[in-house]
């Protein structure tokens, strides 16, 4: 299996912030004056309720003050658990009233995919902030108008790409852009797992398409990230049984390939039948990669360089991938800058995925323009 290696300061926990953009965390920590900002969560599914809420608390800029959803007894539980009063919990129908709150400082969309444009939208034209979940929509029609109210109403939008904060995906990118494995040729990146029949994704008029849109737009950020450019063109091939009752209306298997204009090629799987969670880029040199790549937690870094393998151990992180998205919205927030996940970057994985999705149609090869 090879040997462990610790990787301590210079190209390890020093180099994870800011490896996708700019800083990722404020140089001041402290931001004397400042009070922290309020988030609202609309949508208290499993995702919200036990990745999202419970750490808000571990925040530096931000905290939790209110809370929407469509189930009353939702947001007595979760009302309780976290202190929230009762004048600051709302339902889908009072959601615009959001506005007059002026504790409401940002919100947080973590609903089905199909509402995502609309409850952005809302809480743009109710004068809030907007960190969606991704996808960040169903189309990139719904993206650009998403977009365009947040511009309009001069208020800040973030798609909920949590990896781009996570420690081990931004120090591959660091050992990548160091020269370590050479120059890089080939990315895979690989995601899926088992979808379990009745889950709300395999409702296409809520999700907007099967494990692309929910589990390969992972594959497809990494390999975005990982090489540092923008595909310029893609091809595509399905693979569903449908017969399978769960993929009556949605793809089961998609695998797809990116070409950049440096030459690298990303072979990527998305997949809901099969376990995947990996991501690698080989170089001239030897190959860096993670598995599992992606996950809450857990992830592991792996190298082979002159033909020994090791692991790469770092040590823990100053902030978890949630506290750091969470906080720098907050931070953008506070300082006028831009998120390093803004509308735009969840516009670009729209519409590949509306790229992705007519070359396996079409069964042809798909040039991209910029």
């Amino acid at each position: 299996m090879g040997t462990r290696r610790e990787v301590l300061g210079g190209i390890g926990a020093g180099l994870v912030a800011g490896a996708i953009g700019p800083a990722a965390w404020a140089q001041d920590k402290r931001m004397p004056g400042k009070r922290k900002l309020g988030y609202a969560i609309v949508g208290l599914g499993y995702y919200a309720t036990a990745q999202i809420m419970p750490r808000i608390k571990d925040c530096e800029f931000a905290e939790l003050r209110a809370l929407v959803s469509g189930t009353p007894e939702k947001l007595e539980r979760y009302g309780a658990q976290y202190g929230i009063p009762k004048t600051h919990w709302y339902n889908y129908q009072n959601y615009d009233s959001i506005r007059d709150n002026p504790d409401i400082d940002i919100v947080y969309v973590v609903l089905p995919n199909s509402m995502h444009a609309e409850y952005s939208i809302r809480a743009s034209k109710a004068g809030k902030h907007v960190l969606c979940e991704k996808p960040m929509a169903i189309s990139p029609a719904e993206c650009e108008a998403m977009i365009a109210a947040a511009k309009q109403a001069g208020k800040k939008l973030m798609i909920g790409y949590r990896c781009h904060f996570e420690q081990h995906n931004l120090h591959v990118i660091q050992l990548v852009k160091s020269g370590l494995i050479g120059t890089p040729r080939v990315i895979t990146s690989e995601s899926g797992f088992y979808a379990q029949p009745g889950i709300w994704r395999l409702d296409k008029p809520m999700s907007g398409g099967g494990s692309m849109m929910d589990i390969g737009i992972y594959s497809l950020n990494a390999a975005r990230y990982l090489s540092g450019e923008e595909p310029i063109e893609v091809s595509a091939m399905e693979s569903t049984d449908r017969s399978d009752p769960r993929f009556k209306t949605v793809e089961d298997q998609i695998d797809f390939q990116l070409r950049f204009p440096s030459g690298v090629i990303a072979n990527c799987i998305s997949s809901y039948s099969t376990g995947h969670n990996a991501s690698r880029v080989t170089g001239t040199k030897g190959w860096v990669g993670m598995e599992p790549a992606t996950p809450y937690e857990g992830h592991q870094i792996w190298q082979r360089i002159a033909g020994k393998t090791e692991q790469i151990m770092l040590p823990p992180p100053a902030k978890t991938q949630f506290v750091g998205q969470l906080d720098h919205l907050a931070e953008c927030v506070m300082t006028g800058r831009e998120p390093i996940v803004s509308g735009e970057e969840g516009l670009r994985d729209m519409r590949l995925i509306e790229a992705i999705y007519k070359s396996a149609r079409e069964g042809r090869a798909i040039k991209l323009t910029a």
